[in-house]
């Protein structure tokens, strides 16, 4: 009897341990589970950076040792996309999960814009908010400012990034190259004074202030020709637009990208011990194109090579902070650019004359503005320590895929008509899957849409080569169609070999478009 009594005692004994142990694997698991599922996500995003200017996408003028390394250990993406080949329409899809063609007046704008962003709509920080976590945005904005055109500078300027999703903001309005010159720090322009007020116009101009266009002999880096860069005179630097006014609140051009490296570090700093989400809106290589000291003339490429070193440089100092801070392992970097290269946009900064045979393009055709592929081609990089294998990717993936994708990482379930051409390529971004988009629209010098290795730019009028830029627009009265499997450099229009996929595709592109009359 005994026996028995201690025989059944064992074995619930035993019952009980093994209960146990499947309590202890549930709970580590669901806490994995939920690590994994709230890594901190930066969005490094650089300004006119081409899909051949980094090493990594094979450079060999220019060395970019720390993005090289995030690609290295990461997934980089030979086939990722921005939806425009200009800055704010590209933005405007990253943030709100959209095509920008939904929407009037999502092209490139002035410095005294309103906002562009819906305040009352999902956007890729708010998903992230909703999600818990703290959002900030550091650099460059150009989404506007605002409910209109007319605004007080020297009061708080809303509505704006705040907003729409940040917790926290320090921008910009627009870009280094037009008026104002200011930062703004949670809708307040930083060293803004009562008896300085600031005034902006793109109209005419205003205040006392000399312009590059009268005063040439004040400017420390001449202006290219007609391209508009001969308003106020800031850090003797012309500008887009006029400006008077606030003269202890304009920033200095070689410091800027230094103020928002440590504005972004003092984010990471502060919300370490929290899931948080920022996006590091660099300035580099945009004009104008004015490294700090430290990196003037260091890549014999000129201010643009120059540009390019110091964004790598703040790239490794984002990756030194994570790990001093101790939470490297559990933040997802994502680095890419707004759209494709460009070398003379305004500027005398010798991009031009000290090219030396690098190719911001790489392989491509075009460059900013254009439909050609290095419009919007950009490199797409995707770094998670321990929970993403080293990879290069060839899956067709864009920008606008980001609100869909990080939903499904989040486990938010938030419906696809919040964000309404944003689709679930996470799988593809971190490389678990080789397959991405079926189709994607494009705008640059024309509509052009991609669909599998056919691409067909929409036969429009206008001119088909910029002399200023030195950058063909793709725009052509006749339709064109690509194999981008087999000629990535689009160099053989296959449109009257294939009529029959030029008319699908045609009617298809049409139809899309519709939806914007």
């Amino acid at each position: 009897m005994n026996r028995i009594i201690m025989e059944k005692s064992t074995v619930i004994r035993l019952l009980s341990f093994v209960l146990f142990l499947i309590g202890v694997t549930a709970f580590c698991q669901k806490k994995g589970s939920a690590a994994k599922s709230t890594p901190n996500v930066i969005i490094i995003y650089a300004d006119d950076l081409g899909y051949g200017d980094l090493s990594c996408y094979g450079a060999t003028k220019i060395k970019t040792p720390n993005i090289d390394k995030l690609a290295a250990q990461g997934v980089r993406m030979t086939n990722a996309h921005a939806t425009a080949a200009t800055c704010t329409p590209s933005r405007y899809s990253l943030m709100t999960g959209q095509y920008p063609w939904r929407k009037q007046g999502t092209g490139i704008l002035p410095g005294d814009a309103a906002l562009i962003i819906p305040t009352d709509k999902l956007t890729l920080p708010l998903l992230f908010k909703k999600a818990g976590y703290t959002t900030g945005i550091v650099g460059k904005w150009h989404l506007g400012i605002g409910d209109s055109v007319e605004k007080n500078w020297n009061q708080e300027l809303k509505p704006g990034p705040n907003e729409v999703g940040f917790d926290y903001s320090f921008i910009f309005p627009a870009t280094a190259d037009r008026v104002p010159t200011v930062f703004v720090e949670n809708g307040k322009v930083l060293g803004a004074e009562a008896s300085d007020p600031i005034m902006v116009s793109y109209n005419k101009q205003i205040g006392n202030d000399p312009i590059g266009a009268t005063h040439p002999e004040l400017l420390k880096m001449k202006a290219s020709l007609n391209h508009g860069h001969d308003g106020t005179i800031v850090n003797g630097i012309g500008r887009i637009g006029f400006m008077s006014g606030g003269t202890k609140a304009r920033w200095t051009d070689e410091e800027v990208p230094l103020t928002f490296l440590e504005k972004a570090k003092l984010f990471m700093e502060q919300n370490k011990n929290q899931p948080f989400f920022l996006y590091y809106s660099v300035t580099e290589p945009h004009v104008p194109r004015m490294p700090s000291t430290a990196f003037r003339g260091k890549s014999e490429l000129g201010y643009r090579g120059d540009a390019i070193l110091q964004l790598d440089w703040s790239v490794g100092e984002v990756m030194k902070q994570l790990k001093y801070l101790g939470i490297e392992k559990n933040t997802i970097i994502v680095f890419s650019s707004d759209n494709g290269p460009v070398l003379d946009d305004g500027y005398q900064d010798e991009a031009v004359s000290k090219q030396n045979g690098h190719n911001p393009w790489g392989a491509l055709r075009g460059g900013k503005y254009s439909a050609f592929e290095a419009g919007t081609r950009v490199p797409l990089i995707i770094n998670w320590p321990t929970q993403i294998k080293p990879k290069i990717s060839d899956a067709l993936v864009s920008q606008v895929d980001f609100i869909a994708s990080f939903n499904q990482l989040l486990g938010m379930n938030i419906k696809n008509d919040e964000f309404l051409d944003s689709q679930n390529m996470w799988e593809a971004f971190i490389g678990e899957s080789n397959f991405g988009r079926e189709v994607l629209i494009k705008q640059g010098g024309a509509y052009s849409v991609i669909k599998g290795n056919w691409k067909y730019i929409k036969a429009q009028k206008g001119d088909s080569f910029w002399p200023l830029q030195n950058i063909e627009t793709g725009t052509s009265e006749l339709p064109q169609l690509y194999d981008l499997r087999k000629d990535i450099g689009e160099i053989n229009n296959l449109a009257s070999q294939f009529p029959e996929k030029v008319k699908e595709l045609e009617k298809f592109l049409n139809e899309k478009l519709d939806i914007k009359k």
